[in-house]
């Protein structure tokens, strides 16, 4: 048994030096738009897909449309089959003026409804005569210069999309504890240096923000190839570097989500909606995702509080290097340094939720969004 410690608690220190010094910087939380000028030239089209956004879509669309952006900007929002007004709420505002509102057709068999909205979307005249095209979400509040940066980063390094996590919502005892580790995992999967490296196949994106060349939405032909996909940022972003697009990833300093997680039973349903497709619905993945944050989260603070000599030691230094990786992530969230030493918990959660993610699906209720479970049998 002592055997066991020593070589676990080596494990988990060997993997904690090469995640700090070896995998792209994700920890330092950095990566942000500058404020840019645009050359006024381009065309922009923003397609927002939206589906029960009720609560935040008045506020999304009125910042849309206040953009100072110097060049020509469409917005075409597609209610996918809304039962809570949100269409209603959009026409209130005018369409014409900017803005575009189309209902959208019932999902076919094999689309996720998200998808299927945005390639409604694509579809229409504006987006197909844009240079570029905003993909956003019905939760996303923009400041007033927000496409203007995202244009000029794309022009100023000629890219194919750029994209940004946009500030989440941090304000509850829930949200304070776990928004920023899903940030923090979230980088750890996709360090954002790695996403904007030709040489690495590491391909990510952000849903809430992301500004596509339409020459490169055009190459990918649209978002048909992963149509069925549940995490549909990340797969288009593969899809276009797989295709030799040059990709931007970063943090939003013009952007909020406007949705709130006020419970803890909210950031769970968050998890388990997508956790499993993240593992491809794989069972031996799943348990390779346990053990592998078992022996990555757990561990470290067992040994460190439980163990003895060497293992002791090199657990108490994995648990700290844990909580230092994870203090600029809690800096830009405003959320106490503490909360580095509780990652092992957190983690733990987030497995848990991964496997309820798993269970889910082969009881034939994965991937439950907004009223709609996947695969869904078509209405048309």
């Amino acid at each position: 048994m002592h055997a066991i410690t020593i070589v676990v608690s080596l494990i988990s220190l060997a993997i904690w030096v090469y995640l700090v010094g070896f995998h792209g910087g994700f920890w330092r939380s950095g990566q942000v738009l500058d404020a840019g000028a645009p050359s006024g030239l381009a065309k922009v089209a923003v397609i927002v897909p939206a589906r029960n956004e009720a609560e935040g879509i008045g506020r999304s669309l009125r910042s849309l449309r206040s953009q100072d952006y110097p060049g020509e900007l469409a917005i075409i929002l597609v209610d996918d089959n809304s039962t809570d007004g949100t269409g209603a709420i959009a026409a209130s505002l005018g369409a014409g003026e900017r803005l575009t509102i189309i209902t959208g057709e019932p999902l076919p068999q094999g689309w996720s409804g998200k998808l299927w909205a945005v390639a409604q979307g694509l579809a229409q005249k504006k987006a197909r005569e844009a240079d570029y095209v905003l993909l956003t979400d019905g939760d996303i509040e923009h400041g007033p210069g927000h496409i203007s940066s995202l244009v000029a980063k794309a022009e100023a390094d000629g890219l194919d999309m750029v994209s940004e996590m946009v500030r989440l919502n941090c304000a509850t005892l829930a949200e304070r504890a776990l928004i920023p580790a899903f940030v923090f995992f979230f980088q750890m999967l996709y360090p954002f240096r790695w996403v904007a490296d030709p040489a690495k196949r590491t391909a990510g994106a952000a849903g809430g923000t992301m500004l596509v060349s339409r020459a490169a939405m055009d190459r990918i032909e649209g978002v048909s190839h992963f149509r069925g996909q549940l995490i549909d940022d990340c797969a288009l972003a593969k899809e276009i570097k797989s295709t030799g697009g040059k990709l931007w990833l970063g943090h939003a300093e013009r952007a909020v989500s406007t949705r709130a997680y006020a419970s803890w039973r909210d950031v769970w349903e968050m998890i388990a909606r997508t956790a499993y497709e993240q593992l491809r619905n794989s069972p031996v993945m799943l348990l390779g995702c346990v053990v592998g944050m078992g022996i990555l989260y757990c561990a470290p603070p067992l040994l460190a509080l439980f163990a003895h000599g060497p293992a002791q030691l090199a657990g108490f230094l994995s648990w700290l290097a844990m909580a230092v990786a994870f203090q600029p992530t809690l800096l830009r969230y405003r959320c106490s340094p503490l909360w580095g030493v509780a990652l092992p918990a957190i983690a733990m959660f987030y497995v848990c939720a991964t496997i309820s993610s798993a269970l889910r699906h082969h009881a034939g209720r994965g991937g439950g969004w907004k009223n709609r479970v996947y695969p869904e049998t078509p209405t048309a």
